[in-house]
């Protein structure tokens, strides 16, 4: 407790300078990563939408909904072929 005490006034705003730091850094970390993984898709809410609701939707929607199915279920093969492409790099 002594060495705290021996640092004076103001040495607290530097400890909350570098957490802020590492918070910030951290956030940007996180928003690069979501953005690399396609976390951003607007297109995402259609995702729920099955063959049950086509009579629920009107053509466009339906339509918007099989395309972004498809797309979604692209992208699902590309990163699986990608993870075994490692996997087997990994292995070898």
């Amino acid at each position: 407790m002594n060495f705290f005490e021996a640092l004076g006034d103001g040495w607290t705003i530097y400890l909350w300078l570098i957490i802020g730091a590492m918070i910030i850094a951290a956030c940007v970390y996180w928003i690069r990563w979501a953005a690399k993984n396609e976390q951003f898709d607007e297109d995402i809410k259609y995702l729920v939408f099955d063959e049950g609701d086509r009579e629920k939707m009107s053509p466009q929607e339906y339509a918007k909904s099989r395309e972004v199915l498809a797309s979604q279920e692209q992208s699902r093969v590309r990163v699986l072929r990608a993870q075994e492409e490692e996997h087997n790099k990994r292995q070898n």
